[in-house]
C-alpha cells in the first residue's frame, strides 16, 4: 500500500495544497490589502488568453492533412455565420449551415452509420490541440466494433446543433460533435463531445449526452475516448441519446 504523505501547508497559505489539484485561483496570498503583483499579472494574463481563445481560427488545412490518416472523406462546410463578430452576436446563424455546405452534403450518399464533426466553437485552439488526438483514440474502436462511419466534417463557426442538420442530411444514426468550448480564466483550450442519438434540426440540449473539459489539464483524451464509445455503444444498442442515457459504466450491475 502507498504510503500516504500529509501536507504541511505553507503558512499565511493553509489552502495551498490544493493547487496540486486544481487550476482555479486559490491561495493566492495577499500584499497589504491587495493580491500580489504576480497575481494580478496572471490574472489579466489568462483573461487574455481567454479573449484569444474566443477568436481564434481552426486551421482547417492542417486539421484535414491529419484526418486523411483515417482513410475518411473530410468535408469542408461552414455555418450561415459569415464573420467571427456575426457569430457571437448572432448564436442562431452557427446552428445552421450555409447554402453550399447544404449542397455539398446533398452530393453524398446516404449513410445510417456514425458522422464525426469538428467544430471550432468558441476555442478553435482547443480543437487544433485536442481533436485529432481524441479521434487517434476513438476511431480505432468504432471501426473494431464494426461502426459504420460517414465523411469527417470540419465546421467553420458551428455550434452544437449544427451536428443535427448536418447528420440528417446524411442520413446519420448518430452524430458526435467535438468542438471548442467557453474558455475561462483557467482554461481556453477545453474541448467538448456532443452526442445525439436520430439526430435531426429541431431538438434541444436534453437530447445530447456531453463529455466536457477535455484536455491535458482536465479530463485526458485517453479517458474521453473510452466514455465516448461506451456511450456510442450504449447509445446504439439502447437508441436513445441525452437524460434518457446515463454513463453507467464502471457501475455495478443492478440485474
Amino acid at each position: 500500500m502507498a504510503k500516504i504523505i500529509k501536507h504541511k501547508p505553507s503558512p499565511g497559505e493553509p489552502l495551498s495544497f490544493l493547487k496540486e489539484f486544481t487550476q482555479a485561483r486559490i491561495a493566492i496570498g495577499a500584499t497589504g490589502t491587495s493580491i500580489p503583483t504576480t497575481q494580478s499579472l496572471a490574472f489579466k494574463l489568462a483573461h487574455a488568453h481567454a479573449r484569444d481563445a474566443v477568436y481564434s481560427v481552426m486551421d482547417t488545412e492542417l486539421l484535414a492533412d491529419e484526418l486523411m490518416q483515417f482513410n475518411l472523406p473530410v468535408l469542408h462546410l461552414h455555418s450561415q455565420a459569415i464573420s467571427r463578430e456575426q457569430y457571437l452576436q448572432r448564436p442562431d446563424l452557427g446552428r445552421l449551415l450555409d447554402e453550399l455546405s447544404v449542397n455539398r452534403l446533398a452530393d453524398q450518399i446516404e449513410n445510417k452509420g456514425i458522422v464525426l464533426i469538428l467544430a471550432d466553437g468558441l476555442s478553435a485552439t482547443a480543437i487544433n490541440q485536442n481533436a485529432v488526438e481524441l479521434l487517434k483514440l476513438l476511431i480505432p474502436k468504432l471501426i473494431a466494433a464494426k461502426v459504420k462511419l460517414a465523411p469527417l466534417c470540419l465546421v467553420v463557426q458551428g455550434r452544437v446543433a449544427i451536428g443535427d442538420g448536418i447528420a440528417a442530411e446524411l442520413g446519420a444514426s448518430l452524430s458526435v460533435i467535438l468542438i471548442g468550448e467557453r474558455p475561462g480564466l483557467s482554461a481556453a483550450d477545453s474541448m467538448g463531445a456532443y452526442l445525439t442519438y436520430a439526430p435531426k434540426p429541431g431538438l434541444r440540449d436534453d437530447s445530447r449526452n456531453c463529455i466536457s473539459n477535455i484536455r491535458p489539464e482536465g479530463l485526458p483524451v485517453t479517458v474521453a475516448a473510452d466514455k465516448l464509445f461506451y456511450l456510442i455503444q450504449e447509445a446504439l444498442s439502447r437508441k436513445i441519446s441525452g437524460v434518457a442515457l446515463k454513463d453507467n459504466e464502471g457501475l455495478l450491475s443492478d440485474k
